[in-house]
């Protein structure tokens, strides 16, 4: 009897044992999947929904040096904003100091790079070096809750809204390197389409930078042979794993002359950057240069988000096909065209190296313009835009049209008005855009045209009737 009641008291402590160890682990597995749950939950998307990346998350990286700085300051006034936060880096100070009433970056020296070989053979510049090193450079300023770095030349204009609201798209926490390659196809094909050119800048997450800075002079040694600053930084971030993830906002206009063209077919994305404004024709007609940059930023100041977006529209009535670069242009051709033509960048600029073997290959589809003034379409350019309790009203007025012979429907227009509510990407139509629509409004008068743009139905097409 007394061996029977030990044995069941063995047993049964022994089946406590096994039910304390259950309870244990089962706790332990329920807090240990807590713990995983949270962790993987702070690393989605929705994470920042409550605290979407705004300008003050950005810290800007501009290279410069102090010969061009006075002269190239006029472009960061153009959209610099005394809250933000950066650096321009040059290599000594200018005798002309920055106009401390004006909006302008900061100026920082440069770090000494006399230590850094440079080898390569065909000449170039070694300041090359210390422009790269503006990543570094820029990362060690220790700004604060910091989500991307943005970089470019002095002579890169940006546009910052628009690089938040691109930039919303991605998440911070993980490694990446936006920016675009070169227009020019002999440029990108040479230094390659997986290099953000430098002049149509860049942006790196934080966390990449962060960690590029710590072995970025350790790299840059092994590429002493390379020409410029952004395939040093191109080569560095490869070495960590790290791809470009390409938008086509970003600008390096390696081309010359008149980027009409480039600029009233933009892509179905958000403007960046532009790049060379010194190298290029003023984009509006009569206008100097910074003029007609300003005259820009008059229409991205009022909505930054629908600048240069292109939207098409066919009038039944006199078979015109209308092209509207909203902020910029409108072009009114007298006859039906697909689409798909109009949608085509025209050849109205030059290419980079007119000698060269791919001189005029470019990395967009690309189309001629008509030998006969008469056959081209008009251009009407921006003149006004407000914004008002009817919506956002821009104004358009005609250029000179070199045509002698002009019987056209369209020879008596001389403004074109059009209509339309402020553009707000969602993250929707940041992922999946789509061009929005136009209608050419009733009119009695033959010298105006209406038009207002909304957003396509469901299953509206964008066709010749």
């Amino acid at each position: 009897m007394k061996s029977l009641i030990k044995t069941n008291l063995i047993l049964l402590s022994s089946s406590l044992c096994a039910i304390s160890l259950f309870i244990f682990i089962s706790i332990l597995f329920f807090t240990t999947s807590k713990i995983v749950t949270l962790d993987i939950g702070s690393f989605s998307p929705q994470a920042t929904k409550s605290n979407p990346t705004n300008v003050n998350h950005l810290v800007f990286g501009i290279a410069s040096s102090g010969n061009s700085w006075p002269k190239r300051q006029k472009y960061a006034k153009l959209w610099w904003n005394k809250k933000f936060k950066g650096c321009v880096f040059v290599d000594n100070l200018p005798h002309e100091e920055n106009d401390n009433n004006i909006n302008v970056p900061p100026l920082c020296v440069s770090q000494d790079t006399s230590k850094f070989n440079y080898t390569y053979r065909h000449g170039g510049l070694r300041s090359a070096i210390r422009v790269a090193r503006v990543v570094k450079e820029t990362v060690e300023l220790n700004h604060s809750n910091v989500r991307w770095y943005v970089f470019g030349d002095d002579d890169t204009i940006f546009f910052p809204e628009n690089l938040v609201k691109t930039l919303s798209k991605y998440d911070h926490r993980l490694w990446y390197y936006v920016g675009a390659y070169s227009e020019n196809y002999e440029g990108s094909q040479t230094f390659g389409f997986g290099m953000a050119f430098g002049g149509g800048g860049f942006v790196l997450s934080a966390s990449l930078a962060n960690v590029l800075a710590k072995v970025f002079d350790s790299c840059i040694e092994r590429y002493s042979h390379l020409y410029g600053s952004d395939a040093r930084v191109f080569s560095c971030i490869s070495e960590l794993g790290v791809g470009l993830t390409y938008e086509p906002g970003f600008h390096q206009v390696d081309m010359r002359g008149n980027i009409f063209g480039l600029l009233a077919a933009h892509p179905l994305s958000p403007l960046l950057s532009l790049h060379h404004p010194d190298i290029t024709d003023a984009i509006f007609p009569n206008m100097t240069t910074s003029k007609s940059l300003q005259h820009l930023f008059k229409a991205a100041n009022v909505d930054s988000q629908r600048i240069l977006q292109q939207t098409v529209c066919y009038e039944r009535q006199f078979s015109r096909t209308i092209s509207v670069s909203w902020g910029y242009a409108v072009q009114v051709f007298q006859n039906n065209v697909l689409l798909p033509d109009v949608l085509r960048v025209q050849e109205t600029f030059k290419p980079w190296k007119e000698n060269h073997v791919l001189a005029g290959v470019y990395t967009f589809s690309t189309r001629e313009i008509h030998h006969d003034p008469c056959k081209r379409p008009k251009i009407f350019y921006l003149d006004n835009v407000s914004s008002g309790k009817d919506g956002i009203v821009s104004s358009y007025t005609k250029s000179f049209h070199n045509c002698s012979n002009d019987k056209t429907s369209s020879k008596n227009l001389e403004v074109i008005k059009v209509v339309t509510n402020k553009l707000d990407l969602d993250s929707k139509q940041l992922q999946n855009p789509r061009r929005q629509c136009c209608d050419v409004l009733n009119s009695n008068s033959g010298h105006l045209m209406e038009i207002a743009i909304r957003e396509c139905n469901y299953e509206e097409l964008i066709y010749m009737h």
